[in-house]
């Protein structure tokens, strides 16, 4: 009979308390949910204490008469004269947020003006504006109109898609960029004849095979090259053009300038509010006297009030050290543009510092570092280096490529195809192949040669 015994046995074991975890979590916030984390922490402990809040200036002292000596400097090439008096700075951050608060039209808000403008009966109304609300960024359905509008009366259903489908970009209401080519070349009064035939033979035009196409279509070369030009007029993705109305506007969280030759590094403390320990606290936990759970309230919101400003300093420097150690080994990047991003891993970054590439990771997550070419997420200094370029891999990084193709592109004369592309690449010492090619110019959401 097997017997159990009690025994004693020694290990380790890592256990997070709940001032770790609350310091792990505020190492990987950005700038705009540290804020709000920091104001929920103020509501919460009694014994963190505003100390200095970031600037702002009221709406009212934005309308305040201004003198006709400060309309005359500001309109001058000194407008630094006046030393950034408070008005001036009222009038820009006013300036500022009447630019916040300007923002494009949505390609629903663009749809459903126009719908309200038709003379239609309730029912089409209704189905249109919820077929508008479908919409993707594209202009193309989430969802099947069936799956979205089950039950409804076909005969209305079509009525309300050709209507969505007519208003003003005409292809959007459709299931992807075919259909809303067929679209809209139904609605041109003057399309060539066969030129809907012809969108079966898309990616055979694309690659200029008009001779083929002719053949399949029993029409002459210059019919198809004029179908062809006209459908190139054409937007697949008619939806695109009011894309930027979803716009998110970040806070960097570093700041990289050149100044007398070297890089200068600053974390933005401005958005972040000072914080201190309350005084009236402090002598509560001074004093000998009074009931002891009152004594240990105190000493306990202090003990945490002063552990939560702490992780919010280690959270900065942390944060300088990685951007540090990445303008440090991205300096092709600072000194010449995106083209000359190099390889990077957070293995390296970690190397460098001494720390663990969880760390480097939350560090890097979801903050914005600005630069004086525009502003990048930190993420996006970390990039592989691209392939078939022997075992030790290749200086030139992916995002860096990715550059290239970009300007390639930018500039071309004429379309050039990807493998054109793959070919001014490897005069540059790029070896990619074409599908490569198609894979990075797809990510940098940019047609080919056709599309464009």
């Amino acid at each position: 009979m097997q017997l159990q015994r009690p025994s004693l046995v020694q290990e380790q074991r890592l256990k997070m308390s709940p001032q770790l975890y609350q310091s792990i979590k505020l190492m990987e916030l950005p700038m705009v949910d540290l804020k709000e984390t920091i104001d929920a922490e103020i509501e919460r402990n009694p014994a963190l204490e505003l100390v200095k809040d970031p600037p702002t200036v009221s709406l009212d002292a934005t309308t305040a008469p201004r003198k006709e000596a400060e309309d005359y400097f500001e309109t001058s090439s000194d407008a630094g004269f006046i030393g950034r008096n408070g008005e001036e700075a009222a009038n820009e951050r006013h300036q500022f947020i009447e630019g916040v608060l300007t923002r494009p039209e949505t390609l629903q808000e663009h749809l459903l003006w126009q719908l309200r403008l038709e003379p239609i009966d309730p029912t089409t109304r209704r189905l249109g504006e919820l077929l508008i609300q479908n919409l993707d960024h594209n202009g193309f359905h989430k969802e099947p109109v069936d799956i979205l509008l089950p039950g409804e009366p076909a005969d209305s259903v079509r009525t309300a898609l050709q209507l969505v489908q007519s208003l003003d970009p005409t292809g959007t209401g459709t299931a992807d960029y075919r259909e809303s080519l067929r679209v809209q070349l139904s609605l041109l009064p003057d399309a060539p004849a066969g030129s809907i035939e012809a969108l079966g033979y898309l990616e055979l035009l694309e690659r200029g095979k008009i001779r083929e196409v002719a053949r399949k279509l029993n029409r002459s070369q210059e019919e198809i090259q004029r179908i062809f030009e006209g459908i190139r007029a054409l937007s697949p993705f008619p939806g695109r053009r009011f894309a930027s109305g979803n716009t998110r506007y970040v806070v960097p969280d570093v700041q990289v300038f050149k100044k007398e030759g070297e890089f200068v590094i600053l974390i933005n403390n401005e958005e972040i509010p000072v914080l201190g320990i309350n005084p009236f606290f402090m002598q509560l936990s001074d004093k000998k006297t009074g009931n002891k759970p009152a004594r240990d309230f105190v000493k306990e919101n202090i003990k945490e009030a002063q552990w939560f400003i702490h992780s919010i300093n280690r959270r900065n420097h942390t944060l300088l050290r990685v951007s540090r150690a990445i303008v440090e080994l991205q300096r092709s990047f600072f000194v010449n543009g995106p083209k000359y991003l190099a390889p990077l891993t957070l293995r390296d970054i970690a190397g460098e510092l001494g720390v663990h590439e969880t760390t480097v990771s939350r560090t890097a997550n979801g903050k914005y570092m600005q630069t004086e070419w525009g502003v990048f997420e930190i993420r996006h200094f970390f990039t592989n280096s691209i392939s078939g370029a022997g075992s030790g891999g290749s200086r030139y990084s992916k995002e860096g490529v990715k550059a290239i193709i970009r300007e390639l592109i930018a500039g071309e004369e004429r379309h050039f195809s990807d493998q054109e592309i793959a070919g001014l690449l490897a005069k540059r010492g790029i070896p990619l192949a074409r599908r490569t090619v198609a894979k990075y110019r797809n990510e940098l959401d940019l047609g080919s040669s056709y599309a464009r």
